[in-house]
């Protein structure tokens, strides 16, 4: 495919795809409609910035290409890569019934060892809306039936928690497909079903976040060399403060500032309070905020505190 056809973005700065995208460029064809734009980035709808190795126009529709380097074969058994399979040490067939006969075998180990139990997370299942439909639908009711195990009382111990942008949960090709997993929260949230398959988490206001703290706080004094000392120096007052502060450099949107606040009060004040007999945070600490330990999200709201505008809606025209 000549050039035109194939709109190069940016060049990868890695050799292998590089290589890879040459291989593919060479194989493509300079017919209508064919089109290809290689290693390009886009900002979804989240705020999250996306990396794309490979997007290409075909008679067929749009595909999606993610390009991996890899020497060898690839083989798979029951949809699971037998590399995954050696990493996890696992021989002969694995299926639905052996992997949850696994799961049920750990709870009763960790139980006996005198743990309360297993909390497990399944995030980004919104990457379940990129596959095809078929397949889409098929996991969508894999994972009605494991809510339904874990519901039934089958793994005693276990704590299963399933995480997604809102797009899977709100949007056609997530689990409203599915009815048993939809739930409706158009409803007011005072009254929201907490025996519901799905529940809704309220964003992060400036007591919640001060609540956080002081827990993180106080688990961390449980294995601080000092216990008291940390909870005398980093008491709930300068906690609050430290929350207030955090906020304030992200514009007041404390709903993100939780991934930047634990940040700073573990790595820069519970450390040094805990290593430094000495180390008084009111005294010895002020809150740096630097551009390149942000999110994108959070990047573009701290640039409101520096005089920027939040959106387009919120700059003022005189006309």
């Amino acid at each position: 495919m000549r050039e035109g056809r194939w709109a190069t973005v940016t060049e990868s700065e890695f050799e292998h795809e590089r290589r890879g995208l040459e291989a593919i460029r060479q194989k493509l064809p300079d017919d209508d409609p064919w089109r290809a734009w290689p290693n390009f980035t886009f900002t979804a709808n989240t705020g999250h910035v996306r990396e794309v190795d490979l997007l290409v126009v075909a008679p067929g529709g749009v595909c999606m290409i993610e390009l991996k380097d890899w020497h060898g074969s690839v083989t798979s058994e029951n949809g699971t890569a037998a590399s995954a399979r050696r990493s996890a040490g696992v021989r002969g067939d694995l299926d639905h019934f052996g992997a949850l006969g696994f799961l049920q075998g750990l709870l009763t180990v960790l139980r006996d060892s005198g743990h309360t139990g297993l909390f497990v997370v399944l995030d980004e299942v919104e990457t379940l809306q990129r596959v095809r439909s078929d397949a889409r639908d098929k996991a969508l009711n894999a994972l009605r039936q494991l809510i339904d195990e874990v519901h039934s009382g089958r793994f005693p111990g276990l704590y299963l928690v399933i995480t997604g942008i809102p797009a899977f949960y709100d949007g056609q090709q997530g689990v409203q497909r599915l009815a048993p997993l939809a739930t409706d929260f158009t409803t007011d949230p005072r009254f929201d079903n907490p025996r519901a398959v799905q529940i809704r988490l309220p964003g992060f206001t400036q007591e919640s976040l001060v609540g956080l703290g002081v827990t993180i706080r106080d688990l961390y004094a449980d294995a601080a060399t000092s216990p008291e000392r940390v909870r005398t120096i980093v008491d709930d007052a300068y906690i609050a403060d430290l929350a207030r502060a955090v906020g304030g450099a992200l514009g007041g949107k404390v709903g993100v500032a939780p991934r930047l606040f634990l940040k700073k009060l573990v790595g820069d004040v519970l450390d040094r309070v805990d290593q430094f007999d000495d180390f008084d945070p009111r005294r010895h600490y002020k809150l740096t905020v630097a551009s390149s330990e942000l999110t994108d999200v959070e990047r573009n709201l701290a640039a409101t505190v520096v005089g920027g505008s939040a959106s387009a809606d919120d700059i003022d025209l005189e006309l």
